[in-house]
């Protein structure tokens, strides 16, 4: 069994197609849309392609026309093209982001995976960075072996007693310091953290199209191009 896993798309359909590797399974741990140029795009090819997809903060804001609950740093840019995602989304994408799970389980090869997009406490919102103290109350009653995690768009993989937590990355807006899409590959037992080159020109082309304000779109276009989180104006 091949699995590949990704996290927080973002929108962004070119990062997200030029993922090329085959899989018996995708799985998506949320934060399809937002941020990026083309939301229905991506969400009408995960759904028809993905074997298990979960919710993300900013999933739920879209479908429930709810605060994602951002940083300060990106308020003002998440609530922009929040504004823009809902009105080129219909309403059978909006539905479709309302249904999505919270949480998720899977067994594989005798592994029994724990899906969320934050934390299992907090499945929407916590933000828990790699070497966090947090981990070790969240996986200490944890019903599997494997929790695998997104939202902080930063790919790592830590084992915690018996147990691991695995972020992917982002595909669509990473923040690991290169303009990658970052993934995980899962076969016979083995997880690998990933990342491929996507046209990066094309995405920015379109983000600057945004009808949002040109400091947003330039903000924007800096954390795709440096991958990484860029300082306040």
């Amino acid at each position: 069994m091949r699995i590949v896993i990704v996290s927080d798309i973002h929108a962004n359909y070119d990062a997200l197609s030029s993922i090329t590797e085959a899989y018996d399974e995708l799985w998506v741990l949320g934060d399809l849309v937002n941020y990026g140029p083309e939301p229905a795009r991506v969400i009408d090819y995960l759904r028809t392609r993905a074997a298990v997809i979960i919710s993300g903060n900013h999933d739920a804001a879209v479908g429930f026309g709810q605060a994602s609950r951002c940083s300060d740093r990106f308020r003002a840019m998440a609530e922009a093209t929040q504004r823009f995602t809902e009105s080129v989304l219909d309403p059978v994408h909006k539905q479709f982001l309302r249904s999505l799970p919270q949480q998720a389980e899977r067994k594989c090869g005798g592994t029994h995976f724990y899906l969320c997009h934050a934390v299992p406490s907090d499945p929407l919102y916590a933000y828990c960075g790699a070497e966090s103290s947090r981990w070790l109350a969240e996986t200490e009653d944890l019903p599997a072996d494997v929790l695998l995690t997104g939202h902080t768009h930063i790919p790592f993989r830590r084992s915690i007693g018996t147990r691991m937590v695995v972020n992917p990355g982002s595909v669509g807006q990473p923040k690991h310091g290169r303009d990658e899409a970052c993934y995980a590959i899962l076969e016979d037992g083995r997880m690998e953290l990933k990342s491929v080159a996507y046209p990066i020109d094309a995405v920015v082309a379109k983000v600057q199209a945004f009808p949002i304000a040109q400091m947003l779109r330039d903000e924007l276009c800096a954390v795709l191009r440096t991958g990484s989180v860029t300082p306040a104006p």
